[in-house]
C-alpha cells in the first residue's frame, strides 16, 4: 500500500515534502489510546510514541496527534517502533469542546472527506442532536451524509415523516436509510466510499456503527453486543481507530459521544443554519436577536410556517453556547499569557545582579 492509498492527497503530499530534509518519514496515525499511538506507512503499522520536544512545544492537546493525522516520524529498532516528531497541517478535522468544565478544544480525528452521521429511527432520533453533528462536520470542512439506521423498527410512514422533519430544518445533506438487520442501504453506503478517501462514523452509542463496519468489512471481526431491552444497541467501540476496507476506502470508527459542546464553531453554525442566516440578512437591524424586534425577517418566516420555532431556538442556542465558550477560551488564554509574562519578568529580576 502506498501513501496515496492511505489518503495522502496532493495537498497533504505538499505538506509532507519537507520531511525528508529533516530525515523524517510521513506516516498516518491509525489509532490513539491515551499516550500510545499506532502509525502506518507503505510497509505497515507499528507502535509509536511522542518525542519529548513535541510534547514540550505543544501549547495544548490540539497540537498533539489524533487519529487520521499525518505525522513526521523516525523509525527505529529495524522499523518496528517509531517516534513522532511533528504533526502536519490538517486539511479537515473533527473537534468539540472538551468534555466537562474545561474550555478547550478536543481533537477527535483529522483529514476526513465524509462524515456519516448516524441516527436510529427508533429511540435515538433527535433533530437538535443531528444539527450539532452537522455543525461539527461543516465547521471542520467535512462533507456530511446522514444515515438513518434501524429502519426495520419503524413503519414506512414513520420513516417518511422523519425524513420530512430533517428536510424541514433546512438539511440538504444526502440521507441514506439503513437496516443492519435486513442489510437495506449497506450497498448504497459502500458505493459512496471511494478508494483512498477517508470516512468516519458519528453517532450516539448503540446506533449500529460497529455492526455497519462489520457489514462493510464482510468478515465481522469487530465485537458487537446484544441489543438492550429497549431495542437499542449497547456501546462497543472504546477507542478511535482507522480501518482499511477491501475496496481501498479508509474508515474511522469512534466511540459514541455524550457531549457535543460548541466551541469556535461559528462557521459550522452559519453553514448548517444557512436558511436562518439568509433570513437574518434581511432583518431591519444588523444586530437583531430574532426575539421581538420589529422588522425581524426570521420571526416573520416562523409566523408564516416557512421555518420552525424549534429550528430557530436550536440555532440561537448553539450560537450562544459557542460565543460563550469562545469568550471563556479567549479570557483564559489572556490570563495564561499574562501569567507567563509575570513568570518571565520574575525570573529575569531574580537572575539579575544582586544589590548591596
Amino acid at each position: 500500500m502506498n501513501l496515496s492509498e492511505l489518503g495522502l492527497d496532493p495537498w497533504l503530499a505538499g505538506q509532507a515534502s519537507e520531511l525528508a530534509a529533516l530525515e523524517l518519514s510521513a506516516a498516518r496515525v491509525t489509532a490513539v489510546d491515551r499516550s500510545r499511538y499506532l502509525v502506518r506507512n507503505e510497509e505497515g503499522e507499528v507502535p509509536a510514541e511522542l518525542t519529548g520536544k513535541l510534547l514540550h512545544l505543544a501549547e495544548s492537546s490540539v497540537d498533539l496527534p489524533c487519529v487520521g493525522d499525518w505525522v513526521g516520524v523516525r523509525y527505529r529498532d529495524a522499523g518496528t517502533q517509531a517516534s513522532i516528531h511533528s504533526v502536519l497541517p490538517r486539511r479537515s478535522f473533527l473537534r468539540r469542546k472538551a468534555a466537562g468544565r474545561d474550555v478547550e478544544f478536543q481533537m477527535i480525528a483529522a483529514n476526513i472527506d465524509v462524515a456519516f452521521i448516524m441516527q436510529s429511527c427508533h429511540f435515538d432520533f433527535n433533530i437538535p442532536r443531528l444539527e450539532r453533528y452537522l455543525v461539527m462536520a461543516r465547521d471542520g470542512r467535512i462533507e456530511p451524509v446522514v444515515l438513518l439506521t434501524k429502519t426495520d423498527l419503524v413503519t414506512p410512514a414513520a420513516l417518511e415523516r422523519q425524513i420530512a422533519q430533517i428536510r424541514q430544518v433546512g438539511v440538504d445533506a444526502m440521507v441514506v436509510c439503513l437496516s443492519n438487520v435486513t442489510g437495506e442501504g449497506v450497498d448504497q453506503v459502500r458505493a459512496l466510499m471511494s478508494p483512498g478517501k477517508t470516512y468516519c462514523l458519528l453517532g450516539s452509542s448503540g446506533v449500529g456503527k460497529t455492526t455497519l463496519i462489520n457489514r462493510l468489512l464482510g468478515d465481522g471481526d469487530l465485537e458487537t453486543r446484544e441489543v438492550s431491552h429497549t431495542g437499542e444497541g449497547r456501546h462497543t467501540t472504546t477507542r478511535r481507530h482507522l480501518i482499511v476496507l477491501a475496496n481501498g476506502a479508509l474508515l474511522i470508527d469512534m466511540p459514541g459521544m455524550r457531549e457535543l459542546g460548541m466551541l469556535g464553531a461559528g462557521v459550522g453554525i452559519e453553514e448548517t443554519f444557512a436558511d436562518i442566516a439568509a433570513l437574518a440578512s434581511q432583518c431591519r437591524f444588523p444586530d437583531c436577536t430574532h426575539d421581538s424586534e420589529p422588522g425581524c425577517a426570521v420571526r416573520a418566516a416562523v409566523e408564516r410556517n416557512e421555518t420552525s420555532e424549534k429550528h430557530l431556538r436550536n440555532y440561537l442556542k448553539l450560537r450562544k453556547e459557542s460565543e460563550f465558550h469562545d469568550l471563556s477560551l479567549a479570557e483564559r488564554r489572556n490570563k495564561d499569557k499574562a501569567f507567563g509574562r509575570f513568570i518571565h519578568s520574575y525570573k529575569k529580576h531574580k537572575g539579575g545582579p544582586d544589590k548591596d
